[in-house]
């Protein structure tokens, strides 16, 4: 029986929706509310978030994966579309590595198939470091603005102050137990190309997390890609872009069921 918590909305094809990290499924909230009238939505805390608790030592991407996985057993589902954001992205291609055959599409929102780059892997053991020395409050201060864009970071003030609010309690050991899950996740751009299911990339032009230039060399390797690429839109297009997104991942959706 899984232990993460979630909620489960609406009737038809089950959507599974992943947060990314310091967040909750709060993140998708508004989402789940609106795509519950077409489909079944599934709005999950990752292990260590939210309201999941972490029950082992040193968590990986992969094990991420496999309670999704258990819990998707639990509810009997053998088929879905999975969406993630950032690491929730991380999180459904690991996924899509152990059971392709489960998925009838791939949404990838402000994430990436790249391992890390060795300077960026180096910035999240110091990261790491930083969060055990001085708590997950202080981390996330900084973490969340620089998520938007700069273009829109006055706009969305009081969506950034939200955001610190609920994580600043999030267990600094868990949190820096994650940052180095998401350093040591390998390279699954092979899992991309393999897929026969269309695959989703919602990239911001002003993401500082998943750069453009990055995602415009992983966009064309699915057989099947939907790519949208957003003005003004850091790290954070649900929210920075909130009505944009829906409409596109409403239709990739629709499109996922409705293919010959």
């Amino acid at each position: 029986m899984s232990k993460l918590s979630y909620t489960s909305s609406g009737d038809g094809v089950p959507l599974v929706l992943i947060h990314g990290f310091c967040e909750s499924r709060k993140l998708w909230a508004n989402f789940s509310a609106m795509l519950s009238v077409k489909y079944h939505v599934i709005n999950v805390d990752l292990p260590g978030f939210g309201k999941s608790p972490l029950s082992v030592e040193k968590p990986s991407i992969t094990y991420f994966a496999e309670e999704i996985n258990g819990l998707l057993e639990d509810l009997k589902i053998e088929k879905c579309l999975m969406v993630g954001h950032s690491l929730g992205g991380y999180v459904s291609l690991a996924f899509a590595s152990l059971y392709a055959q489960k998925l009838i599409g791939l949404g990838l929102f402000h994430s990436t198939a790249f391992s890390d780059s060795e300077e960026k892997k180096n910035t999240r053991v110091k990261a790491a470091a930083f969060i055990r020395e001085n708590g997950t409050a202080k981390f996330v201060s900084s973490l969340f603005p620089g998520l938007f864009s700069p273009h829109t970071r006055e706009k969305f003030k009081n969506e950034i102050q939200y955001f610190i609010n609920a994580a600043e309690n999030l267990d600094k050991e868990v949190v820096a137990k994650t940052m180095e899950a998401m350093r040591d996740r390998p390279d699954r751009r092979d899992v991309l190309k393999e897929l026969d299911i269309p695959v989703l990339f919602v990239i911001g032009k002003d993401d500082g997390s998943v750069p453009m230039d990055q995602s415009l060399k992983e966009c064309h390797l699915p057989k099947e890609s939907i790519v949208h690429i957003l003005g003004n839109v850091g790290h954070m297009g649900m929210i920075e872009e909130k009505n944009k997104t829906l409409e596109i991942l409403s239709r990739f959706t629709n499109y996922c069921i409705n293919r010959p």
